[in-house]
């Protein structure tokens, strides 16, 4: 038994907090609705979160192979073909672990079934895990284990893991050959400055004569670059470590995730994707039967952009308030007009999850065909700069061979 804080709605709408001493979150639901609660937030007491000095550092677990997504999709279908077939999920999880080829999955898998073995619930057991399985795929599990729809619940699960991976794999095609171009013109300016063009500035010294000014500022950048090198090289390392912090912090991720919707051309992508992951992630809990304010929090979580997530917060906030889905949407400003029109329309007609699906799909769709399209608008912009450089580089090296050379003629 371990202890629960709650806060929830009673019969009167009114907001009650309190704790309970349960074995799981499950049975805390379970009791606060034998007492006509209705819960809002149920989270572990203090004294049932473990603490730094209790977990020592296990220095094995860097040399164990790393759990892939792929890992945890197919383990939602294989889970949810099994459940399909009436398959216990003791000797589910015990054959999953027995043929998994990832190693590290498979301890997981044996933690859980050992947890099952417990007696506790299967969330439980995967809350253990949060680098493996996300607060939203817990908060989904859970809802199949009180409302006995675990066969469904996996099933989305794995559609929605689906979607996320193929969004992620289309990007990173999208990206890498941008960021190959890059790369390499960053090594060749590099290789420019620190070898390259000293040659050049050590022959044209010997000239004597007033160089260019493209020349002359390729040379004192070259210089400058090769006296203060390794203050660069440290600089770099530190400014890289330094913003790695900044975005990871709460305020500097909140930062990060609002600029990122403004920016140009990929702005409106990461702005349709989010939205599309709402939506769908919405639809999905609500289609488990999970309540408006849980399924708001539950949401929050899987956005992937705090300044979203916040705003999702504050809906949430709002209809505890007494307003409406639709003005709590609307007063974000984070959404589309159609988003907005879809949860209007799904209020007055009870279809709210339906309607958010066909939002997600065709959000999905455009999403999937502006990645595609990303690259045209991209290569041309990378050419231009490559474009650029090399003109730079041609004027500043080449300039003064042809005044040098053309004066020698003249004297000819």
């Amino acid at each position: 038994m371990a202890l629960y804080n709650y806060r929830g709605r009673d019969a009167d709408l009114a907001i009650v907090t309190g704790t309970i001493d349960a074995e799981s979150t499950a049975a805390v639901v379970r009791e606060l609705a034998v007492k006509r609660i209705v819960p809002i937030e149920v989270n572990a007491g203090e004294a049932n979160q473990p603490t730094a000095a209790a977990v020592p550092m296990d220095w094995g677990r860097w040399l164990e192979p790393r759990i892939a997504d792929e890992d945890v999709i197919l383990f939602t279908r294989q889970i949810y073909t099994l459940q399909r077939t009436a398959v216990p999920i003791l000797r589910a999880l015990a054959g999953l672990q027995a043929s998994t080829a990832n190693p590290t999955f498979a301890k997981v898998l044996g933690e859980i079934r050992y947890d099952l073995d417990q007696g506790r619930d299967l969330s439980v057991a995967m809350e253990r895990h949060t680098s493996v399985f996300s607060p939203f795929y817990v908060s989904m599990v859970r809802v199949g284990e009180v409302s006995g729809r675990m066969v469904e619940v996996f099933n989305r699960l794995f559609i929605h893991l689906e979607f996320e991976k193929d969004i992620r794999e289309q990007i990173k095609a999208v990206v890498r050959y941008p960021a190959f171009v890059m790369v390499a013109a960053a090594i060749g300016i590099l290789i420019l400055n620190m070898f390259v063009i000293p040659v050049f500035a050590s022959v044209f010294a010997g000239f004597n004569a007033q160089l260019p000014l493209p020349t002359r500022i390729l040379i004192g950048f070259s210089s400058w670059t090769t006296r203060w090198w390794p203050l660069l090289a440290i600089a770099a390392v530190a400014g890289g470590f330094g913003i790695r912090a900044g975005l990871r912090s709460p305020a500097g991720r909140y930062w990060w995730d609002q600029r990122k919707l403004q920016l140009p051309i990929i702005g409106e992508i990461i702005q349709k994707a989010t939205l599309a992951k709402f939506a769908r992630s919405f639809a999905l809990a609500s289609q488990s039967g999970i309540p408006v304010l849980q399924a708001l929090t539950v949401v929050s979580r899987t956005v992937d952009n705090a300044f979203i997530a916040r705003r999702i917060e504050e809906m949430r906030e709002g209809i505890e308030r007494g307003e409406s889905l639709y003005q709590c949407a609307e007063a974000t400003r984070v959404f589309t007009p159609v988003v907005l029109q879809m949860i209007a329309v799904g209020e007055e007609t009870g279809e709210t999850d339906s309607l958010l699906a066909e939002v997600a799909g065709m959000y999905e769709r455009e999403t999937a065909y502006a990645i595609k399209g990303l690259a045209t608008k991209i290569e041309p912009i990378i050419l231009l700069m490559l474009g650029v450089l090399v003109l730079v580089l041609a004027l500043g090296i080449f300039l003064p061979m042809w005044s040098l050379g053309g004066a020698a003629m003249g004297r000819g």
